[in-house]
């Protein structure tokens, strides 16, 4: 995984098999030419190249081609380790808070053990800078354990929060030897402050269905939580149904963070139950390395973003893997290794203040092309916006691709869309204080979304002894408003309340919430 090390097993193993691959730098970063259909052979333990194949099923002439615009990129570098280190790559990156929060993968060297490490940084733009809350330009925050399958090596961090818990799965290894990565997860409450989680043992490993050249294993993971699963895809260059180099994306989703119980695994025939992870690895759903995706509430779909020929291309899966819904499209510019797509905490797209409805905005972070020989490798901003996308053509995908957006309603009032419902609000200050944004305009379906509750001035409004304050709607249920301040707006004179009595109302969902 160390460029040394990595160096003369690639020498060792490539051979005459394929003379446009190119030596690796880092633990995800064995790449290939960017005009390279495949890549060669991983090294002994390392991780794959980044590939640059073609999605595994071209769609066909009929699918939906989705209207792009708004390229841009950053001017230069947004984020780098420092220190010397020898390479950044494999972010993820969360908007998180109205923050752009980055993890990566680099190397440390005053950081033990010597091998990979996870680094952190924030920033309020894509473009930078990153920086960590100390004033470092990143922060250490996740390193090998000393024992165990992750005792050398961490990276390719894919980071989620659910609820007030952050999820971070990553890539571990031992060692630089055959087989050696396997996929772990940890959990923190802020972000920085990491915990092994699962008792510090892999949640899966390589499968070996497949003898090949590349001996890589299994890793670069990447986590999507909805509907209450948690959708994991990752490689595994043993997996029967990945491509003769190794290249493949398999998914597996489970309702436990861990991937302890309740496992299913994606067939040609859909999710089936599985016996833990430990399961034939027969579908693959890219032919790519070093992946990274999110849903698009705006179009009812997955994203994954892999590098190829022209840049960083977007493939496009509903819900169910039963088809590709739209043509790929391609973020492009310079790259040298896989892409950090910009998601939610959940990781799901960002929904477009300027539009909801019919736009959304692709922005990864990668790693690209060296400025020298020898020198490090960089993370830079690319993205484009898909335009016209049709995220209110249902009422269902409405009431989704809306939540936490305010509309002006019918009589004058303001419409809140909640969990699939309108909460009609009196006074626009109010609205104001709980919505992503207000906006100028009606959507039609917004009519057919029904009517939840309302929210008058003057509302009872409960403080609770632990600070919690909620608004009692014309439904009577208790609807959480996160602050004094929201109550105050809605001349609701807050009323102090013991927990018996807080905990007798019925609950509404938390309208705090929609900010997130």
């Amino acid at each position: 995984m160390a460029r040394s090390h990595r160096a003369e097993r690639v020498l060792a193993t490539l051979g005459a098999l394929l003379v446009t691959a190119l030596l690796a730098t880092a633990c995800s970063n064995v790449q290939a030419t960017p005009q390279a259909e495949g890549t060669g052979p991983a090294a002994p333990g390392s991780v794959p190249p980044s590939s640059s194949a073609k999605p595994s099923t071209p769609p066909p002439p009929t699918l939906v081609q989705l209207a792009t615009d708004r390229g841009r990129q950053s001017q230069g570098v947004v984020a780098a380790a420092g220190g010397g280190a020898p390479y950044n790559y494999a972010p993820s990156v969360m908007l998180d808070g109205g923050r752009y929060r980055m993890w990566w993968c680099t190397q440390l060297g005053a950081v033990l053990p010597h091998g990979d490490d996870i680094v952190y940084a924030e920033s309020g733009s894509a473009d930078g800078p990153f920086a960590s809350p100390d004033g470092q330009q990143a922060r250490p925050v996740f390193a090998g354990n000393n024992t165990g399958f992750d005792s050398v090596h961490v990276c390719d961090p894919s980071v989620l929060r659910v609820g007030a818990t952050y999820y971070m799965y990553y890539t571990g290894a031992d060692g630089d030897h055959p087989f050696g990565s396997a996929i772990g997860v940890a959990t923190s409450p802020d972000g920085v402050n990491w915990t092994r989680a699962n008792n510090d043992v892999a949640i899966l490993g390589p499968m070996h269905d497949v003898d090949r050249q590349n001996t890589y294993g299994s890793g670069q993971p990447s986590v999507v939580f909805l509907d209450g699963w948690f959708y994991l895809m990752f490689t595994d260059t043993s997996g029967k149904g990945a491509a003769w180099n190794g290249a493949g994306q398999f998914v597996l989703r489970s309702t436990d963070p861990a991937f302890v119980s309740g496992v299913q695994t994606l067939t040609d025939r859909g999710f089936v139950l599985a016996n833990g992870t430990k399961i034939a690895r027969e579908r693959s759903i890219v032919e790519a390395f070093s992946a990274d995706w999110m849903w698009v509430d705006a179009l009812n779909a997955f994203a994954i973003a892999h590098e190829t020929d022209g840049g960083t291309t977007v493939t496009f899966w509903d819900r169910d893997f039963t088809m590709n819904p739209f043509r790929p499209v391609v973020i492009p510019g310079v790259w040298k290794e896989g892409p950090g797509l910009v998601r939610r905490a959940d990781g799901h797209a960002p929904i477009s203040t300027e539009d909801p409805c019919g736009r959304v905005q692709l922005d990864v972070v990668r790693s690209t092309v060296e400025a020298a020989p020898g020198t490090p490798t960089d993370l830079r901003h690319f993205g484009i916006d898909i335009a016209g996308a049709p995220g209110c053509r249902t009422v269902d995908q409405a009431a989704v691709t809306l939540r936490g957006f305010a509309i002006p309603s019918p009589d004058r009032t303001i419409d809140l869309v909640v969990d699939g419902r309108l909460v009609r609000v009196e006074r626009r200050s109010v609205a104001d204080r709980l919505a992503l944004r207000v906006l100028d305009q009606r959507p039609a379906i917004a009519d057919q979304i029904p009517l939840a509750a309302r929210l008058p001035a003057g509302a009872k409004a409960l403080h609770a002894p632990d600070g919690s304050v909620g608004l009692v709607l014309d439904d009577n249920r208790l609807w959480s408003v996160g602050s004094a301040e929201v109550a105050s707006a809605n001349s609701s004179p807050l009323i102090d309340v013991l927990m018996p009595l807080w905990a007798d109302y019925a609950k509404g969902p938390d309208l705090a919430s929609l900010r997130s």
